[in-house]
């Protein structure tokens, strides 16, 4: 089965080390998107099984915003995981993500093994 990826962040870099990281997946098909409005239409359209979902974006929704989107948006919930990714994790940033109903939170930077192995267990995980 394959499992449909969003990458949700402005900063192309980030992007970019995120597919790369990823491509070696072999059940994986990659999407991204540079701002929240876009990755939350992406979301609804593409139905994925994971989001990779920066907190700090630009525009008219951040990553909280997103992911509570998500997670309320009835096509999306029992099917969408999100890991919210932060260069922030204060206790204040950590409570906002549960909030948001959040699977998991990374903080950047993180090394591409711990980001593979989160996305394995998010992906090997029943949805909820």
């Amino acid at each position: 089965m394959t499992h449909r990826i969003l990458i949700v962040d402005d900063q192309p870099d980030i992007r970019k080390l995120i597919s790369l990281t990823l491509q070696h997946l072999d059940d994986a098909e990659l999407f991204e998107a540079c701002s929240g409005g876009e990755g939350l239409h992406l979301a609804q359209t593409l139905k994925p099984d994971l989001m990779l979902l920066d907190v700090m974006m630009p525009g008219e929704l951040d990553g909280y915003q997103v992911c509570e989107k998500v997670k309320k948006d009835p096509e999306l919930a029992g099917r969408t995981k999100v890991i919210l990714l932060t260069a922030r994790a204060q206790k204040e940033d950590l409570e906002n993500g549960r909030k948001a109903a959040a699977d998991a939170y990374l903080t950047k930077a993180f090394s591409p093994l711990k980001l593979l192995d989160l996305v394995d267990e998010m992906l090997a995980s029943p949805a909820t």
